[in-house]
């Protein structure tokens, strides 16, 4: 890299950083007329012949999620952060479509299941993902009593 004020701009990760916040800001403006026009051009009602294959893949990634999560977990490992956040992200999601696309009989069942399990646990791996640098930097361990291989 050189010292020179006017040369090159250098493409590592501190150029990524600068770029990215406008962006993806950018990105969620632009997303802001594109939803007000899905909420008035979509139906209300939509048959989908791979609804369950959707479903199933959707849950295999929830799987993955909280199974990195918890092992990550065991091993202490910064990792954590990032899945924990991601499996936080996937189960609010799976209780906002849980919800959303439940027959009118199970709507009840599914504010449940949201309330007392995906919610909670969202909230749990959201503080694990938050915590996760701080817990290493103390050198705390998740689990109190067990030790670390």
């Amino acid at each position: 890299m050189s010292s020179d004020p006017g040369g090159p701009v250098s493409a590592g990760p501190s150029a990524i950083i600068r770029w990215a916040g406008p962006a993806f800001i950018a990105c969620s403006v632009v997303l802001i007329p594109w939803t007000v026009y899905l909420g008035l051009s979509l139906p209300s009602r939509q048959l989908s012949p791979h609804y369950n294959i959707a479903w199933v893949g959707f849950d295999v990634l929830l799987i993955a999620a909280l199974g990195a999560t918890g092992y990550f977990a065991l091993r202490a490992s910064r990792y954590l952060a990032i899945t924990a956040a991601a499996a936080s992200a996937l189960l609010i999601v799976d209780a906002w479509f849980d919800i959303m696309t439940s027959p009118r009989r199970q709507i009840p069942e599914a504010i449940v299941l949201a309330a007392f399990v995906e919610l909670p646990l969202a909230a749990v791996c959201a503080w694990l993902s938050y915590h996760t640098e701080h817990l290493a930097v103390r050198g705390m361990t998740l689990f109190p009593g067990r030790t670390r291989r």
